[in-house]
């Protein structure tokens, strides 16, 4: 039953996404065509935040009980970012099941991606994946931001590079568009 559900809703969220990309500019699309249970999204860095030169691609997984239980999102593109961990994981309750989260069946794909991307501007440090991001959002927001930028430049512009497996060197490398 949630197999059939996820097969015919996750193309109809996904048309839906390419008919609003040009409003937030977010795209996404399956890993391979011949299932949705594999996404890859890119969402740019929100205007007038310290993101706002970048874009930021994630992995989405779609559980076979989707919509009832939410995917995974995680940042492939590293954010230095208080909801935001070295490891792409993010802290969003829309993202979480009740009573600790609130997502619900009716909430779309579309829905949560702006979601992330209003998060990207407006980070909650009270309830931080990366503690030093949200004591420097906290106490110096200037040096935040400055943080923020030049990590957005370094990983997620096309003149910036990507983090390599041991995240002590970087590689540079162009960015390749999605979608």
């Amino acid at each position: 039953m949630y197999s059939k559900i996820k097969s015919n809703r996750i193309p109809v969220e996904l048309q839906q996404i390419e008919k609003t990309q040009d409003a937030h500019g977010i795209t996404c699309i399956p890993k391979d065509d011949s299932n949705f249970t594999d996404l890859i999204a890119t969402i740019p860095g929100p205007v007038g935040s310290p993101y706002a030169t970048g874009k930021f691609e994630l992995n989405i997984t779609v559980g076979e009980q989707y919509p009832f239980r939410p995917p995974t999102f995680k940042f492939n593109t590293p954010v230095f970012h208080p909801n935001i961990d070295s490891s792409g994981q993010i802290c969003l309750d829309l993202l979480k099941m009740p009573p600790s989260g609130t997502y619900n069946p009716a909430i779309r794909l579309e829905s949560i991606l702006l979601s992330i991307q209003l998060l990207l501007a407006n980070p909650n440090p009270d309830d931080p994946l990366q503690g030093d991001a949200a004591d420097m959002y906290k106490n110096n927001i200037e040096m935040f931001n400055q943080k923020a930028r030049e990590h957005t430049l370094r990983y997620a512009t096309a003149q910036g590079c990507t983090k390599d497996e041991t995240d002590t060197e970087s590689v540079p490398t162009k960015k390749q568009k999605v979608g």
